[in-house]
Order: structure tokens, then sequence, then C-alpha cells
């Protein structure tokens, strides 16, 4: 077999580099690669392009980092919902109204289930404030914030929303067992907040009006 040239060792290189796999670049390869040189590009115009060029980079580059910090923020807040509802929210899969809510309470308690009819309890107390749009419905809401932000609408009852936020939590999260006690503890606030008018909410102008009358939707 005789010895091939530089020239056809060249061509022979090329013509396999154009062969499969070589031939097609992934598209995350692809992306990340122009990308990159979008980067590169406006460093080269933030830092040697003159002062215009400078400046425009300098914005591009700087919504880009706050897009990205945004994205963060956006994810690790939907991570946090998420675990929210399997750890430390108060509502679980399925959706029920505060009357279902507080059906299932009575029912948990008549068997003597004290622990779960607390929780249940303060379950018909959030979403019965939730309809009654004292407090915004939010996925993953955790005990204490119901309490703080039901504390706002509700302040002379601000105490006794921050027991019953512990006590469920003692329930759910510290091993505390249920007592008879702590629910009905529980079941008079329930009690006494769906008699509570809220306070007024200021207006411009000095005027009040009182929070929007609940629209009856379940949530």
């Amino acid at each position: 077999m005789s010895p091939i040239g530089r020239e056809e060792a060249a061509r022979r290189a090329a013509e396999e580099l154009l062969k499969s796999p070589y031939e097609r670049e992934s598209l995350p390869d692809m992306l990340l690669r122009h990308f990159n040189q979008f980067l590169g590009d406006l460093a080269d115009a933030a830092f040697g392009n003159g002062p215009v060029g400078g400046i425009v980079a300098s914005v591009v580059i700087l919504a880009l980092v706050v897009a990205a910090a945004a994205l963060v923020s956006w994810q690790l807040r939907r991570m946090s919902r998420r675990r929210g509802l399997v750890t430390g929210g108060l509502y679980g899969e399925r959706v029920r109204t505060a009357d279902e809510h507080r059906r299932a309470a009575e029912r948990l308690a008549g068997e003597g289930r004290w622990s779960e009819a607390i929780q249940e309890r303060l379950r018909a107390i959030a979403r019965d404030l939730e309809e009654r749009a004292l407090v915004d419905g939010m996925p993953g809401r955790t005990a204490d914030e119901l309490a703080a932000e039901a504390a706002a609408a509700l302040p002379d009852l601000a105490a006794e929303l921050a027991a019953a936020a512990r006590s469920f939590d003692d329930v759910t999260y510290g091993g505390v067992p249920g007592t008879s006690d702590a629910y009905a503890t529980m079941a008079g606030l329930d009690d006494r907040l769906r008699q509570a008018r809220p306070v007024p909410l200021a207006v411009a102008g000095g005027g009040v009006m009182n929070p929007p009358a609940s629209n009856g939707r379940a949530l």
C-alpha cells in the first residue's frame, strides 16, 4: 500500500469530519455556543467599542442578570410552594369548602381523633377566611402565614389566631397529641371568626371602605 500525500490526507480528514456524528451539532450545544458568543460580543462592546456602545451593552447585560435572578427567584418560590403542599401547607391535594372541612372536623372529633380534628378545623377557618375575601387564596399557605394575614383584618383576634397556628403546628409537626380541650378552643375561634367583622381599610382621601364581599368561590 503506497503512502498518501499531505493533500490527500487533508482531503480525507475533511471528508471524515463531514460524516455523522461530526456533521450535526446538538441543539443544546448550538444554543450554548451562540449564547456564549452573544455574551462575548456584549463584553467586547461594553469594554472596547466606545461609550455609547458600552452603555447599551451594559444595559443589556444588566437586563439579562435581572431576568436570570427573577427566573431563579420564581423557581425557588414555586419549589417552596410545592414543599408547602406536602410538609407545611394547610391543605392537601383535594379542594374543599369551609363547610366540608368543618363537617370533617366534627366527624373526626366524634371519633376521638383530636389531632386530625384540629387540623381540619383550622383548614375550615382558613377556607372560610378565603371565601369571605379576608385573606388571599394562596396554595401552600402555612398556619403562621394564615394567622399573620388574618390578623391584619381581624386584629382583635390576632392572639387567638397565632395560638391556633401553634396548635396546628404542634399536632401536625411537633408530635404533640391533640386533645378535646384544644379542639374546643379551635372550634370556638372558628365560631367567633365567622361572626367577626373586619376592620375598615383606609382609602385615599381619608375615607374608609370595607373589604370586598365574598364572591362565593370554592378553593
